[in-house]
């Protein structure tokens, strides 16, 4: 942000302005509040039932995956990197995340064990952060984690649609339960990523859990 005072030019970093005792929140952060504000109306739809409300629920879950890409490119382009995007980006896309998880088990589409794979995951990562941060060391976010999100992201996508592809499948010559056998391919997806994931995470940092003696 470049703000103009008399005969000087000062240049502000777009993170986070204080204005006449406001705090003015960046765009990436924004984007971010967005979709958290997004969850509960994603959750509404589902739970009202009326017609063509999953596709809808379907759409606000999309564009709140978009906003994750989105807020992530501006902070690093704007240079809008705060502690408060740093918690509560990963922290949104976790709740994002879980509540279309536990929607699916709720009407009995995912298995409660495999949402149980993926929380034991995210409190070994979460931990290990934490004690990294003591340790003042900063991990960054590995490929296969990156991986795990955009996987689970599309295999929860095409769990909305898995009826319509049940619905078009004898259309098409396909006369087995087509359904059962893409969300089982779901489920195998999302578990092998999130265990690979994981374990990768574990092993590249595995020096910080060492005892000190």
């Amino acid at each position: 942000m470049t703000r103009f005072t008399g005969k000087f030019v000062s240049v502000i970093p777009e993170q986070v302005i204080h204005k006449r005792g406001v705090l003015v929140i960046n765009t990436a952060n924004k984007l971010t509040m967005v979709r958290v504000l997004l969850i509960p109306v994603f959750l509404l739809l589902l739970y009202l039932g009326f017609p063509y409300s999953r596709y809808i629920a379907l759409g606000v879950f999309i564009i709140a995956a978009i906003t994750d890409l989105a807020d992530g490119l501006v902070a690093r382009k704007r240079n809008q990197i705060t502690d408060f995007g740093k918690f509560m980006d990963p922290l949104a896309d976790k709740i994002l995340t879980f509540a279309a998880m536990l929607w699916f088990v709720e009407i009995g589409m995912m298995p409660a064990w495999l949402v149980l794979i993926v929380i034991i995951r995210e409190f070994m990562v979460t931990g290990i952060r934490l004690v990294a941060a003591v340790k003042g060391r900063v991990i960054a976010a590995t490929m296969s984690g990156k991986v795990k999100t955009v996987v689970t992201i599309a295999c929860l996508i095409a769990m909305f649609i898995v009826e319509d592809i049940e619905i078009i499948a004898p259309y098409i010559g396909i006369h087995f339960p087509l359904d059962q056998w893409f969300l089982v391919l779901c489920w195998v997806l999302i578990g092998v990523t999130t265990l690979i994931s994981g374990i990768d995470y574990f092993i590249k940092n595995r020096d910080i859990m060492r005892l000190e003696m």
